[in-house]
């Protein structure tokens, strides 16, 4: 299977909306998923990413990203999912999406990549160490919904 990684159009946001969707699922967090292809069009300068894209045009990965600016390291970038259709796992889409949001934060002189990991989701736990992260146990999240 050959796999294009692409830069998220306007034109994949009704397809990436049923990924987000599929994604707050396996984080058994459906309820928070409040998401619209109307918001995503409206807001389509926040939503930078890339898709993972298969011959047949249809997008089966994901990952997304902000920049952001830490006190103690300056500019960085966090990467706010990484998500694999559960069919197209272990063959590598992952790797090929983080590597391109490790290579598009170097080229624009990020100082780091951060994002966050389910305490719960081992097989991903694995992956990022495999990668060199550094896991900390002791940050939570902090949220405030509006």
């Amino acid at each position: 299977m050959n796999i294009k990684i692409e830069a998220i159009k306007e034109s994949d946001f009704e397809e990436l909306l049923s990924l987000f969707s599929e994604f707050a699922t396996f984080e058994k967090l459906e309820d928070s998923m409040t998401n619209s292809v109307e918001q995503m069009r409206e807001e389509k300068e926040y939503l930078k990413g890339f898709v993972a894209r298969t011959d047949e045009n249809k997008i089966v990965g994901y990952a997304t990203y902000f920049y952001t600016y830490y006190t103690w390291s300056g500019k960085a970038m966090y990467m706010d999912d990484l998500y694999i259709c559960k069919e197209h796992r272990g063959i590598g889409i992952g790797t090929r999406l983080i590597n391109e949001i490790i290579t598009y934060a170097k080229q624009t002189k990020c100082n780091r990549l951060r994002w966050q990991v389910s305490d719960w989701n081992e097989p991903a736990i694995k992956f990022y160490k495999n990668l060199g992260a550094a896991i900390n146990p002791t940050e939570r999240n902090c949220d405030l919904i509006f």
